[in-house]
């Protein structure tokens, strides 16, 4: 395996990981995963990847913490940030912490291999925000706070302001992962 295809995933949601491993290892990469900081040590004391890619919300905290830690022990590691609750402040620290991208989920493996390979930024990109459905809005919502509530459904649903059994139709429709 070249050292350049070097993958570690810090992601604690084992089927997204297992997703994303698959199908980094179907283009090439030797990849490892982790679930959090904790692991980050040990697992590092015997591999040396070239690109990193770290769930903002892991085991344990912050995937800023695990972005801390990466860029500590190489400078050189090319990390890229994926999270579902994207936020301009989190992507500002996770740069400023020394990754080299933030992404949005969903992304998919073309993206992150895009943000591996680019150098800098792109000062002709639009300022203008994509639009968001309120489909979309209402999922990140309910995922939001399902994570919020350890996946109970009727804390959730209590949050959200919606009887428990039209959030599990919802849930029903689209899989939570």
């Amino acid at each position: 395996m070249s050292a350049d295809l070097s993958l570690l995933i810090v992601e604690d949601d084992v089927a997204f990981a297992t997703a994303l491993r698959r199908s980094f290892e179907r283009r090439g990469y030797d990849v490892r995963c982790c679930e959090g900081a904790e692991g980050l040590p040990a697992l590092l004391a015997g591999f040396s990847p070239r690109h990193a890619i770290v769930d903002l919300k892991v085991v344990g905290g912050s995937g800023l913490e695990c972005v801390r830690l990466l860029h500590r022990h190489d400078a050189g590691l090319r990390i890229v940030v994926l999270t579902g609750f994207a936020s301009i402040a989190t992507a500002v620290e996770a740069i400023k912490l020394g990754a080299c991208h933030y992404l949005p989920k969903p992304s998919n493996t073309d993206d992150i291999i895009a943000a591996f390979e680019r150098a800098g930024g792109d000062a002709q990109v639009p300022l203008g925000q994509r639009p968001t459905s309120i489909k979309t809005l209402e999922w990140e919502r309910i995922h939001e706070t399902l994570v919020e509530t350890d996946f109970n459904i009727s804390e959730a649903a209590r949050r959200l302001g919606m009887h428990r059994r039209t959030l599990a139709r919802k849930l029903e429709k689209r899989q939570v992962k």
